[in-house]
């Protein structure tokens, strides 16, 4: 049964720039002027700003960057910031400031002061990325007491105003990673805020963490600096748009800034698929090191072992386990596995019975009939197999009619069976069809015919080839899915074990050194993995990393692994124990997981895909007067927005009014259109929903009058870790083909 795992994962290290001078501001802003919703950032190339724009980017939030390191930018002055519309209203162009630290100018820059003329007027809030301890934003220097250093595996937490407002989506941890003990990940300043705020100033703490050795005492993470009618997010730890401790901080980062009133669309989604139920696939050679059966393999002539399949068991076992966890499978089902256990109905399989007579508990998923490979022939003479060509060179590709019949035969199968099924959706074996690198490099001609054929609007893609949606001809789109590091070919942990360290060990170790040649995609283990205790130790702790990088990350793409994995020593269940239980330890009960099926992931992918575009061209124009939110958009185009509970969408002359979206993470979002005969959308906002400033905290000792010399600038190491290997890495290596 041929597979392909992938592999994929991205770390970077994350910097900091110095940041020096204090700010001034003023009044608030008046109910009749026009704010723009979109937010400036003021980007510095840093690994902060490029965190907080990739949230806007996932989210679908409108902004523009001003680069510091561009010398044809323009110039932030009053004229760049604000205006006149054409009602004559005064208009701000933007509703939030992103900066890489609270003073990225000269001393005495006319933008700078341009900055905060402009948050004062229109009452906009300004995020400072990433600033180091200092009185210039409301607190001490980080000494007697405070902590300059590494802040690897220490624990954050929200505090009751951070719960309160912008964070209230979390329970108030905020672990900071440890990846690897011999690499400086995160970094960081923590002081308390000055006891003396300057006049008519307060410092609320949002995200604090002990002091070491400082009994007890919490320094700042995060924290708002209200001053003079400037209202500052100050951040003073390092962090990347991967790590886990800006992941969980990035949605309250945005709704701070936004006063939770912006354009875009954020859940947290998790969908586990399960591949090939019904069928049997082949197992690990820990002797070989490679998978007998597989007819394009270095196994050729080794004898197979024993199938790895599903029981009754399993069946209950995976019932329980959703029930448990209020969470469903989705079960990617070839009927002619079931067919071949049967012997076409004249054999009795209990495992066919138990799946059948079970069949609501589970979502099912078209995963074609009998699992065939339908890109081009495969040539199985040549380790890897290569494609076959013709006597004029060119490659003989799979029949359109053998596409749809693997479809519609399992279709088919399905309504014979009982089976609901959503026919629009479709992952064929291995993902084959689409181009396969190296290969592969072109779709088989012959799939979109076919998939038009047979109605097929979503067709699953490997996510590691392939990261984006795109079009299978003119009737299809894809879905790419995430393959976890569970092998198909592994039922028993001391087979996905050895597996694991053939890949990430090298040669002289006894791996396969893939590792070692790919060094840009991944490191290898420094040791083999103990076969007893390297699956619970190891494995399934990095894998639920990755899985919740992908969760927090606003990633809607589907998992994947086996049901092969589902059975033997169930494999899969403990990487989605770990996964849940930290997802649940974190993350409040009003922002659960959003289990999608492919059809509904398919649709937001596409969405999102249609908003980008037509806000990258210009077409979208949104902002706010008072109390009302009006949206244009090109017409068709659903609108993603993000609002304070209350706030209502009017229907035609104030009549019908409905909510703005569903309740999420304590707020309400969606995806809206116009009402009935009207050119755009316009929302009503609850006074009451809108969030309040949090309450002024200010306990802390006075700042000594200068810095002292250990203040300066952190750039961390890169942080070199074993992680998943890409697809193409590994594109050489055998898998079992049934």
């Amino acid at each position: 049964m041929g597979r392909r795992t992938r592999w994929a994962a991205a770390f970077v290290a994350a910097g900091l720039l110095a940041c020096t001078a204090p700010a001034v501001g003023a009044q608030a802003a008046s109910s009749t002027q026009r704010i723009d919703l979109k937010v400036l950032v003021v980007d510095d190339g840093g690994p902060s700003v490029a965190a907080i724009v990739n949230e806007l980017d996932l989210t679908g939030t409108p902004y523009t960057r001003v680069s510091l390191n561009d010398a044809s930018r323009p110039v932030i002055n009053a004229a760049f910031l604000s205006g006149t519309d054409s009602s004559g209203r005064a208009e701000g162009r933007y509703q939030a400031v992103v900066l890489p630290n609270n003073a990225p100018f000269p001393a005495g820059s006319a933008e700078m002061a341009a900055l905060q003329s402009y948050e004062q007027q229109f009452a906009v809030r300004q995020v400072d990325a990433y600033t180091y301890a200092q009185p210039s934003v409301g607190l001490n220097w980080a000494a007697s007491p405070g902590y300059i250093g590494a802040l690897d595996g220490m624990q954050g937490t929200v505090t009751s105003a951070g719960l309160g407002g912008s964070f209230r989506y979390l329970k108030g941890g905020v672990p900071f990673e440890d990846n690897d003990p011999n690499v400086t990940e995160s970094y960081g300043y923590l002081a308390t805020p000055l006891a003396t705020q300057a006049a008519g100033a307060s410092f609320t703490p949002l995200v604090t963490m002990p002091i070491p050795n400082a009994g007890g005492a919490q320094g700042v993470l995060a924290g708002e600096y209200d001053h003079g009618g400037v209202s500052e997010l100050v951040l003073t730890f390092a962090y990347n748009q991967y790590q886990q401790q800006y992941r969980l901080l990035a949605r309250g980062i945005v709704d701070w800034m936004t006063q939770g009133i912006h354009l875009g669309y954020d859940r947290n989604y998790f969908a586990m698929h399960v591949d090939d139920v019904f069928l049997p696939d082949d197992r690990w050679s820990s002797t070989a090191k490679c998978t007998p059966g597989d007819a394009a393999s270095a196994c050729q002539g080794t004898p197979a072992a024993s199938e790895i399949r599903m029981t009754p068991a399993d069946v209950t076992y995976a019932q329980q386990w959703e029930k448990a966890n209020n969470f469903t499978f989705d079960f990617l089902f070839n009927g002619g596995g079931s067919d071949d256990a049967t012997q076409n109905g004249t054999v009795d399989d209990p495992l066919t019975d138990s799946l059948l007579q079970n069949k609501s508990s589970f979502r099912w998923v078209n995963h074609t009939y009998d699992h065939p490979f339908l890109g081009c022939v495969q040539n199985t003479a040549t380790v890897p197999w290569s494609c076959t060509t013709g006597a004029n060179g060119a490659t003989q590709w799979v029949d359109q009619q053998t596409i749809q019949s693997a479809i519609s035969n399992n279709v088919t199968w399905a309504a014979q069976h009982g089976l609901s099924i959503d026919s629009s959706e479709l992952v064929t074996g291995e993902h084959s069809g689409l181009k396969t690198l190296p290969q592969q490099p072109v779709d088989n001609p012959n799939l979109a015919p076919a998939l038009a054929a047979t109605g097929v609007k979503w067709t699953g893609s490997d996510h590691s080839r392939e990261p984006d949606q795109r079009a299978v001809g003119s009737s299809t789109l894809t879905v790419p899915r995430f393959p976890m590091n569970v092998y198909y070919n592994a039922g028993k942990v001391a087979d996905e074990v050895d597996e694991y360290n053939w890949l990430y060990t090298a040669t002289a170790q006894g791996g396969s050194g893939i590792c070692t040649a790919n060094p840009a995609t991944s490191t290898c283990l420094p040791a083999p993995l103990d076969e007893s205790t390297g699956y619970s130790s190891y494995i399934v702790p990095l894998e639920a990393r990755i899985d919740m990088g992908h969760i927090l990350g606003d990633n809607p793409d589907p998992h994947y692994a086996h049901q092969s994995n589902l059975t033997e020593d169930r494999l899969l269940y403990p990487v989605l124990d770990t996964l849940f239980a930290s997802y649940n330890q974190l993350l409040a009960s009003d922002a659960p997981m959003v289990n999608l099926r492919e059809s509904a992931i398919g649709a937001e992918l596409q969405q999102r895909s249609t908003w980008q575009s037509a806000v990258t061209a210009g077409k979208v124009t949104a902002y706010r007067v008072g109390s009302t939110v009006t949206v244009q958009a090109p017409a068709g185009v659903q609108v993603p927005v993000t609002m304070p509970t209350g706030t209502v969408q009017p229907g035609l002359l104030g009549l019908v009014s409905t909510p703005a979206g569903t309740a999420y993470a304590g707020e309400l979002s969606g995806w809206l259109t116009p009402k009935l005969l009207q050119s755009g959308v316009t929302l009503t906002l609850n006074a009451a929903g809108t969030p309040a400033a949090a309450p002024a905290t200010t306990t802390a000792k006075a700042a000594p009058a200068v810095a002292p010399a250990a203040v300066k600038p952190y750039q961390p190491a890169s942080v070199a870790r074993q992680v998943p290997l890409t697809t193409s890495a590994v594109a050489a290596l055998p898998k079992s083909k049934k």
